[in-house]
């Protein structure tokens, strides 16, 4: 386990990671979130949520009714989060491309998060793009968690080898 570095102090329309709660919160998003993967848009809403915890970028949630789902078939993949539950992933396949476990989200989610059932979260890493209003997110490195990295966002960010324990 690495010792948690410092806190970057953020700047103007900035967040600090740090500044968000533990256990997480979930707010709605007015902004429009934008997914692309092989030259498709596959998902794009401004009726998103965000999760915010502690420590984590924020992990962006797009409503099934904006996402393209004939781009989407079910992974066999489960995890479970002590705050939502039980994740089901999805693969992307857009004709010769895909990504798997490109996606998750919560077909029953605890009752904190219920406003997210069946939404779903990208992993910026495994798309092409991934966009909050105009600023293209990064992907939260190690890929456990899931965040999107803005410039509107300070760390550090848990995620990478040694981080676990923060």
């Amino acid at each position: 386990m690495s010792a948690i570095p410092e806190r970057k102090e953020p700047g103007p329309g900035q967040e600090s990671v740090w500044d968000y709660p533990r256990p997480p919160r979930l707010e709605q998003v007015s902004e429009k979130l934008c997914v692309v993967f092989a030259g498709e848009t596959i998902a794009e809403t401004v009726k998103g949520y965000r999760v915010l915890e502690t420590s984590h970028p924020p992990v962006y949630y797009i409503p099934p009714a904006d996402v393209r789902r004939e781009f989407l078939t079910p992974a066999k993949d489960q995890s479970f989060c002590e705050f939502k539950g039980v994740a089901q992933y999805w693969t992307l396949n857009v004709g010769d491309a895909h990504s798997h476990t490109a996606a998750w989200s919560y077909p029953d989610p605890s009752p904190g998060f219920r406003a997210i059932k069946d939404f779903l979260a990208f992993y910026a890493s495994r798309v092409d793009s991934c966009r909050v209003g105009d600023d293209q997110a990064q992907a939260q490195v190690g890929d456990f968690y899931g965040g999107w990295i803005t410039s509107r966002t300070v760390g550090p960010f848990k995620g990478a080898l040694g981080t676990r324990g923060w």
